[in-house]
């Protein structure tokens, strides 16, 4: 992997720092992008990676992002898309405006990062891809309407785009946390979750961001060359499918 190149999108702190820097553990050089460029350039310091500010809903920065990495640091092998917001917003509260919000982060952001990386992994016929999705598409969590739909579309959207990049030599698969303890979930209400999802998973334990990075390391790795189109799941045994 030493001479791999890898983009992470939401980087600055919990499971996109953590991915980020399980990446250069394996040797990757890993484009640390975030919104929060203080976080962000703070997770690059530490693990020698290059820092990029990127907003994945607009899609001029989206390819102009990817456009820098490929002029720079001569090529893009791996990306992984974990930028996204995570609201918890009972159904009769949620607003149309707060529903486009959501989709233009989680789902939009998704589909811009993806476009510009095929585009620049196609020259070089080899490509990884691997997308966020959540347990909560599976397990159907209430209070965030928008945010499991948003993951729903994730796991629809990597099926789908598998059986058109193959061609290529780009797979691309989704990992599926849990909830996890990071500082993204203790900023909203499902931090008080872990009471409830924790005496329901196989470990008696909270999860955190390192336990899902190793998940993502594998799918971005040689050894995830005939998997494709696939949801993995990494929750502790929360939901078993």
């Amino acid at each position: 992997m030493t001479e791999r190149v890898a983009i992470v999108t939401g980087a600055a702190q919990g499971i996109g720092a953590a991915i980020a820097k399980e990446l250069a553990a394996d040797g990757v050089k890993v484009v640390v992008t975030d919104v929060n460029l203080e976080g962000a350039t703070a997770v690059a310091a530490e693990i020698g990676g290059v820092v990029k500010l990127l907003d994945v809903s607009d899609p001029a920065q989206a390819d102009a992002v990817v456009a820098e990495v490929v002029t720079e640091l001569g090529r893009l092998d791996i990306l992984v898309n974990n930028a996204g917001l995570v609201p918890y917003t009972p159904f009769d509260d949620l607003t149309i405006e707060q529903w486009r919000r959501t989709f233009a982060v989680n789902g939009e952001g998704l589909f811009n990062m993806t476009k510009a990386a095929v585009e620049a992994m196609k020259p070089t016929g080899y490509g990884r891809i691997v997308n966020i999705a959540s347990n909560t598409f599976v397990a159907g969590t209430p209070n965030c309407a928008d945010y499991v739909a948003t993951k729903g579309a994730v796991v629809g959207f990597t099926r789908a785009v598998a059986g058109e990049i193959g061609r290529y030599g780009i797979n691309i698969n989704a990992v599926a946390p849990g909830i996890i303890a990071s500082e993204g979930v203790f900023t909203t209400g499902h931090g008080d979750g872990f009471d409830y999802v924790v005496p329901m998973q196989a470990f008696d334990r909270r999860g955190v961001p390192a336990d899902v990075a190793p998940a993502v390391a594998f799918l971005a790795s040689e050894k995830a060359a005939w998997i494709t189109g696939q949801l993995l799941v990494v929750d502790g045994g929360h939901t078993r499918n």
